[in-house]
């Protein structure tokens, strides 16, 4: 999709901090970071959001989440990570191209409060 940020960034017309890319997606540091390590995973195939996922993109949505352990070990977060995907304006999904956010090395207190 043309005027899609996601987009621009995986087909390499907008710079990014690459963690990991290979031919299905691509992952980078987010530029307003909510934790110590936060990336981005993003499949190079525009889907807008989990709700547009379709039949055929099974695999690669197994890609992602398979690939996923392999980018937070890379990125030495052996001591726990948390997978967020925002789906929707309700869930404040800012861009409109599947994301999964992995965030680590944010030490929890718990319980919260």
């Amino acid at each position: 999709m043309a005027d899609c940020v996601f987009c621009m960034i995986a087909n390499h017309q907008i710079p990014s901090n690459i963690v990991y890319e290979d031919d299905k997606l691509i992952c980078f540091h987010d530029l307003e970071p909510q934790a110590p390590v936060h990336v981005l995973v993003i499949p190079k195939k525009h889907i807008e959001s989990l709700d547009d996922v379709k039949e055929e993109d099974k695999e690669l949505m197994g890609h992602i989440m398979f690939t996923i352990h392999k980018i937070a070990e890379d990125l030495e977060l052996s001591g726990g990570y948390r997978v967020v995907s925002n789906n929707g304006e309700d869930a404040f999904q800012t861009v409109k191209h599947l994301h999964f956010h992995i965030l680590g090395k944010r030490k929890l207190t718990w319980p919260p409060g």
